[in-house]
């Protein structure tokens, strides 16, 4: 089980708003904020549900390829809310919220671009 994970992005403060307010529909908030100082290297963002982060943005150059991350939502709703959020703070369309019977009957999810290219999504395996 993965108990965290992270990438790199190239504008810190534009990518943490981004996170802030696309995860926000999924739960996740961002629960704490780590200074270069204090990690030794880079500023760092950790989002999750409360209280503990298993989704990390840290400042620098961006992975690349850019990465895939999905996010698993309760409901198709939330992956809706999640799609209108993130492209609200500035993402790019990657897939609007629909069902992919290429992976199963029941997946619905959506497909944004964050501000350094990583596809990000929203997921719910619910039946509708």
């Amino acid at each position: 089980m993965i108990d965290h994970t992270g990438i790199t992005v190239s504008d810190f403060p534009k990518s943490k708003s981004f996170y802030t307010s696309a995860l926000a529909p999924l739960g996740y908030a961002m629960v704490m904020e780590l200074s270069a100082a204090e990690t030794g290297h880079t500023d760092t963002a950790g989002f999750g549900e409360p209280p503990k982060p298993d989704f990390w943005i840290s400042a620098g150059r961006p992975n690349h390829p850019p990465i895939h991350i999905a996010f698993r939502a309760p409901s198709r709703a939330v992956v809706d809310a999640f799609y209108a959020a993130a492209m609200a703070a500035g993402g790019r369309d990657n897939g609007a919220p629909g069902v992919r019977p290429h992976y199963h009957p029941n997946y619905y999810g959506a497909f944004v671009l964050d501000p350094d290219g990583h596809n990000i999504e929203a997921v719910c395996h619910a039946p509708g």
